[in-house]
């Protein structure tokens, strides 16, 4: 099984001498205060945010869910440093994002968010490993290093001996596992994926979900942005929206465990992991 990371809680003396168990709340990886989104002017100006709360903290996994229109993809977009908010205040890992300008917001996209798209996103002229790699070779990791770090995230996917593979000479679900794969590799602290499972098959959609499964377990921050009740029950938290709004916030009995795939030979829970160290 992929254990997940855990802490002692502190001990403090109690009244009468007993002790009790103080329990430390784990810093926020996404705050959202009265975040608006607009889009025009005027009689045509329509509100994709319409004042959003919300806060994610780190090892949470939580699930966006809502119809076309109800403004999830907006959501993901600002949490991603895609687009900005046109009001409130946006800080992801306690950075606010809404002066950075792009060179400043492209250094963040790269070192705290990991992608998952449903089209995959992936260079089809390169192989497995160089498109891993990508996001190492923009934060200017030595080649040495990138390979080595590039080979051990596709290990933990469960991808070894497809590194020279190309796109097209992957399946569907290999090729998210790659997307997975550039997503963790430099050990961003949020994994932000959009629709998952969307192109893929329901094995293939059963691995992924298994593996998001795991990167949680073993520690990672998780939004998901799915419109599938079966998808967003892995997570431990469910978010609807509506016209713009967050009208529900639950927490959630995960899917079973047991859904879960084993770790690659030779993969540590450690491996899987990632050096989560925060």
């Amino acid at each position: 099984m992929i254990g997940r990371r855990r802490t002692s809680a502190p001990v403090a003396a109690a009244p009468g001498g007993a002790t009790a168990v103080v329990r430390r709340e784990r810093p926020p990886v996404i705050e959202l205060t009265r975040v608006v989104k607009t889009y025009g002017d005027g009689e045509a100006r329509v509100f994709a945010l319409a004042g959003v709360d919300l806060v994610v903290r780190r090892g949470e996994y939580v699930a966006i869910m809502g119809a076309s229109g109800s403004g999830k993809s907006t959501l993901m977009n600002v949490v991603g440093c895609l687009d900005a908010q046109t009001r409130g205040r946006y800080r992801l890992d306690g950075i606010d994002v809404r002066h950075l300008d792009e060179g400043q917001l492209s250094v963040i996209r790269n070192r705290k968010i990991g992608f998952v798209f449903q089209s995959f996103n992936l260079l089809p002229r390169s192989t497995a490993l160089s498109n891993v790699a990508l996001p190492l070779a923009y934060a200017g990791v030595p080649a040495r290093e990138r390979r080595a770090m590039a080979l051990a995230a596709l290990g933990l996917v469960g991808l070894h001996g497809r590194e020279s593979h190309r796109p097209a000479q992957l399946s569907g679900g290999q090729q998210q596992k790659v997307a997975i794969a550039r997503a963790v590799v430099t050990n961003p602290v949020l994994l932000l994926a959009d629709e998952p499972t969307g192109a893929l098959d329901s094995h293939s959609s059963y691995e992924v979900l298994a593996l998001f499964d795991q990167l949680w377990r073993a520690g990672r921050t998780i939004m998901m942005i799915t419109h599938e009740h079966d998808v967003a029950a892995h997570a431990e938290r469910l978010v609807r929206m509506r016209d713009g709004r967050i009208v529900s916030d639950e927490r959630q009995v995960p899917a079973s465990p047991s859904l879960a795939v084993p770790a690659p030979a030779g993969v540590s829970s450690a491996g899987l992991a990632m050096a989560v160290t925060s």
